[in-house]
């Protein structure tokens, strides 16, 4: 039996404090509380060298069901499409009109975060309807 009990998804990006708080609000998620010694993120930020500054960040789920997000700055911009993607399940349950009025509502939230749609992908004889969106920094996810 494996001994794994819980996951990090950890995603590259050039702003890490800022792409972890748009997570956050997408998924209620909450930013853990800062290292011991310190009253703040801030204060531990200005205790790292310059050079580590703002190179990384966290969300996690205030219920700890759900992976820990690690979100770290990378010199290098996006050029491709994510090899891994997340699945915002805001539908779950619902058919029809009514998952597609839910996701509609979920969708127009999260464009007021920053995110961006992409397009709608039709349900079919395996898969139901989802959205195709990117966060901030664009990192393509599906709201299904």
């Amino acid at each position: 039996m494996p001994s794994v009990k819980q996951i990090q998804v950890t995603f590259d990006c050039a702003e890490p404090e800022r792409v972890a708080r748009f997570w956050c609000e997408v998924l209620g998620y909450v930013v853990p509380p800062p290292p011991e010694g310190f009253a703040t993120w801030d204060d531990f930020n200005h205790s790292l060298p310059p050079e580590e500054r703002d190179s990384w960040f966290v969300a996690q789920d205030p219920t700890g069901a759900g992976p820990r997000l690690y979100f770290q700055r990378v010199p290098e911009g996006k050029v491709a499409k994510n090899r891994v993607h997340l699945d915002v399940r805001a539908g779950t349950g619902l058919v029809g009109e009514e998952r597609l009025a839910t996701l509609e509502a979920e969708c127009a939230r999260l464009v007021a975060l920053g995110a961006v749609r992409e397009r709608l992908l039709p349900a079919d004889e395996e898969n139901e309807s989802c959205i195709v969106m990117q966060d901030i920094e664009g990192n393509e996810f599906c709201l299904d």
